[in-house]
Order: structure tokens, then sequence, then C-alpha cells
């Protein structure tokens, strides 16, 4: 009887120890697939954050066309338009923040722009401004998608970060919250022409 009350603790102990070994691979494995969602989702915010840099860079370079347009028509306004072809651009690996101002400075340069093209009735009759006034109108549209996408991204990201359990691997691997890429107030209209 002593033999058989052994052999049952033996196999209690052997059955313990593959339960544990069992909830071990799986806490393992579900910190695997934990963190290769969180790497996934951090791809795609950058992969938005890049369709926003795109969109910026078109924004810029039209406004500098729209100002190189204007230039001829406006010489005693060239202290304007000269800041508005100065801005400086955020490089990739800026910060959003940054990004952020830069884009709420080129909105401040296009109503610049409009505020010198009132005084110009020719060139806002001109096919090629015109041109140029549908790119903006398009580039913006671009832009404000490019936000969106950016922001359920970031959204996304953000949610399952602090959601437990998630965040206990999110806390581990120093993932950190993204900040959205958001418009002033005062900045949200879209940019109007008056021509």
């Amino acid at each position: 009887m002593g033999d058989l009350n052994m052999n049952g603790s033996i196999i209690f102990v052997v059955f313990v120890l593959l339960g544990l070994l069992g909830l071990g691979l799986i806490g393992l494995l579900w910190a695997i697939v934990t963190t290769n969602m969180f790497k996934r989702l951090v791809v795609k915010v950058d992969e938005a954050e890049s369709g926003i840099d795109v969109a910026l860079e078109k924004r810029y370079d039209l406004l500098t066309k729209m100002v190189s347009a204007t230039k001829g028509y406006a010489a005693y306004e060239e202290k304007t338009l000269k800041s508005i072809v100065e801005l400086r651009k955020p490089t990739h690996q800026s910060p959003i923040g940054e990004k952020q101002a830069f884009a709420n400075q080129l909105t401040d340069g296009m109503s610049k722009l409009n505020v010198v093209l009132e005084q110009y009735p020719d060139l806002k009759a001109s096919v090629n401004f015109l041109k140029l006034q549908e790119a903006s109108m398009e580039v913006e549209e671009n832009l404000q998608a490019a936000r969106r996408v950016y922001n359920a991204n970031v959204s996304t990201y953000n949610q399952k970060i602090v959601v437990f359990p998630n965040s206990v691997i999110a806390n581990f691997q120093h993932y950190t919250k993204k900040d959205f890429f958001e418009v002033e107030a005062n900045k949200r209209k879209d940019v109007e022409f008056n021509f």
C-alpha cells in the first residue's frame, strides 16, 4: 500500500509539473503574439505618418509654386511671399508635434497668399493659377485623409497598450502612447481661396 501512495504522489507531481509547463507555454505564446501585434501596430502608425509627410511635402511644394506664380504680380509683397517660401520643413524623424506646427504654418501661408491674391484679379483668372488652385484643393483633401488614417492607427495602438492584459507587455517593452495629429482649433476649417 505504501508503493501505491508513492506512485500516486509521483503521478500527481508529474501532472502538476505538466500543467505548470503548459501554462508557461501558453503565457509565452501569448507574450509573443502580443509583442508581434504591437510591432505591427507601430509599423502601421509609421506608415500613416509617412503619408502625412508626403501630403505636407506636396502642400509645401504647391504653396511654393503658387508663390512663384504670384511674384511677378506682387513685387512689393516680396517680404510676405519670402516668409512663406522659407518655412522650415520637418524631417521624417521629427516628432508629430513639429509636423503639426509645420501644417499650421502652411495654413497660415495659404491665408497670407490669399490676402495677396485678392489684390490681383488678373492672376486669379490665369489658367496656370486656376490649375494650381484645383491642385491645392486635392492636396488639402489628401492631407486630411492622411491625418484621419494616422489618427485611426494611433487610436488603435493607444487603446491596445492601455488595456489589460496587453498593458503588461506594453509596459514591460516600454511602448508608450503616441500623439494624435491635430489641427489647432482656429485652423480646423479648410483653407479658403477667394478668387
